[in-house]
């Protein structure tokens, strides 16, 4: 019975232990994520997109790490290519641009802010054009028209369908899925955290994304 008694402590201990680190580590992951909040309230304004979709889609591009790198030489917090830096930084004026100077996070938002608002301003028809941007600014404008050709109204419902790229429809379900949760849950619950961090995770090493 002695035993037991023990055994039932010792369970309960390890439990409010665990519980304890995970609060902590929550703490953490939620000033982490709101680290760069200056920057993305500078990038919508200028833009003209809401905060919470930048924010998703730097939650799925790399889970808020500014040295993340893909294997197609996205960097940076929103994963823009070179190609994509230069064609911002000379839509801006910016001179003596490097691909590097988007590790820098304001550099990064800036750019991607930029490039999903203009992919956005393509499908303003659309009944979702949020949809059908977030699909070009993961596969690219040619895939994005091909999946939305035939269309009178592009349809996001039917524009889903027809991508035949299941890491892009999966991106952009997730975005959508996490920009909602955003919207609805301005005060996460702990175990957010832990979902998201795993299926983020998950989705870096799927796609080849590292920090």
């Amino acid at each position: 019975m002695k035993r037991l008694r023990n055994f039932f402590a010792g369970f309960v201990l390890l439990a409010l232990l665990s519980f304890l680190v995970l609060w902590i580590w929550g703490k953490r992951e939620f000033k982490r994520q709101n680290m760069f909040d200056a920057y993305i309230t500078e990038a919508a304004q200028r833009y003209n997109l809401p905060e919470n979709v930048i924010r998703s889609v730097i939650w799925r591009e790399s889970d808020f790490d500014p040295a993340a790198h893909g294997k197609a030489e996205e960097r940076g917090l929103m994963q823009v290519t070179p190609t994509a830096g230069e064609e911002w930084a000379a839509s801006e004026k910016i001179n003596n641009f490097q691909p590097t100077d988007l590790f820098d996070p304001r550099t990064g938002i800036m750019a991607g802010t930029w490039y999903l608002s203009r992919a956005q301003q393509r499908w303003l028809e659309g009944d979702n054009p949020l949809a059908f941007a977030l699909a070009e600014y993961n596969a690219g404008r040619t895939h994005a028209r091909r999946w939305a050709a035939g269309m009178d109204k592009p349809n996001a419902a039917a524009f889903l369908e027809n991508i035949d790229y299941p890491s892009t429809k999966a991106y952009v379900l997730a975005v959508l899925k996490k920009l909602h949760r955003y919207e609805t849950e301005p005060d996460p619950e702990l175990w957010s955290f832990v979902f998201d961090k795993i299926e983020t995770k998950w989705w870096q090493w799927s796609t080849g994304v590292k920090g």
